[in-house]
């Protein structure tokens, strides 16, 4: 199967996924617990992909401009970056549950105060304002985007070889994007939107990944001179910003309740087993710096 044709079935699924994951908030309600669960293993998946897929493809396209040190460098601001992003948007919005009784027990329970729980969790029951939910689409957004452009950048990393390309960059993308989704509508949701307008912003934010990848994936050529060189500064600038995400948006959530704390441990395992895995699915020598 060809990158080009390959890349339009990523994006396909990926804004399937998270136009369902737009539409879940008013079909079932998300447990606490699995949402929590959801979160460990796509935090093992992300941190997985970054060390085991994006880097490796970016050390080994900038082996002529730099190597280890220009991958080294991107993958710092591409930390930094997203960690600003995190802090000016402040969308750190993953509890669906809307359990305000079932948080107020976890953190009695486990040596966290309500107030504190309530702090980190966003719950559907408490009124919202009418715009909140704009700072955190417009903070999701740019991140799908950044996550488009390494799902395009991998693709394109990988376009000389063949096989099953970019599928631990797809995998994380496809795992998160529902969360994303959730997050936005159910604020919306809260502030009391209306059908039509949450309906509206779900498909534009659906489309938001596969538009940077695309743009990405056939834009990198107009730079043809340097075209291995940006590849590598987008996989690296990728990495940072998946490693961060997991860390500092998603862990730290699980963190916060020590609850289920086996299963949530083994879920962040399997998350990176899994990236690991993914390896043996890929094409031969993928790492390898083109000829």
């Amino acid at each position: 199967m060809s990158p080009t044709l390959l890349l339009v079935i990523y994006c396909l699924a990926i804004a399937g996924f998270s136009l369902v994951g737009g539409l879940l908030p008013g079909l079932i309600r998300m447990t606490h617990t699995r949402t929590q669960l959801v979160m460990s293993l796509v935090s093992g998946l992300m941190i997985g992909v970054a060390f085991y897929h994006l880097l490796p493809h970016s050390v080994a396209l900038a082996s002529e401009s730099g190597g280890v040190d220009t991958t080294v460098w991107w993958l710092m601001i591409g930390l930094i970056v997203m960690l600003l992003l995190l802090r000016v948007f402040h969308f750190h919005q993953h509890d669906f549950s809307g359990e305000e009784g079932e948080q107020h027990e976890h953190a009695a329970g486990h040596g966290h105060s309500p107030e504190h729980a309530h702090h980190h969790h966003h719950n559907p029951g408490r009124p919202a304002h009418g715009l909140s939910w704009v700072g955190l689409a417009l903070g999701l957004a740019v991140h799908t985007l950044i996550d488009g452009v390494a799902l395009g950048a991998v693709m394109h990393a990988g376009s000389h070889a063949s096989g099953v390309i970019g599928i631990g960059v797809f995998l994380a993308i496809l795992m998160h994007k529902p969360l994303d989704a959730m997050s936005i509508v159910t604020v919306m949701q809260a502030g009391g939107w209306s059908k039509g307008a949450r309906a509206t912003t779900n498909v534009i934010f659906a489309l938001m990944c596969p538009l940077g990848a695309m743009l990405f994936f056939f834009g990198v050529d107009v730079v043809a001179a340097g075209r291995d060189h940006l590849v590598a500064v987008a996989l690296a600038f990728s990495a940072g910003a998946f490693i961060c995400i997991a860390l500092s948006d998603l862990l730290p959530e699980v963190h916060f309740h020590s609850h289920d704390r086996g299963k949530l441990t083994l879920a962040f395992l399997l998350g990176i087993a899994l990236a690991y895995a993914i390896g043996s699915v890929e094409p031969a020598g993928i790492h390898l710096a083109p000829h």
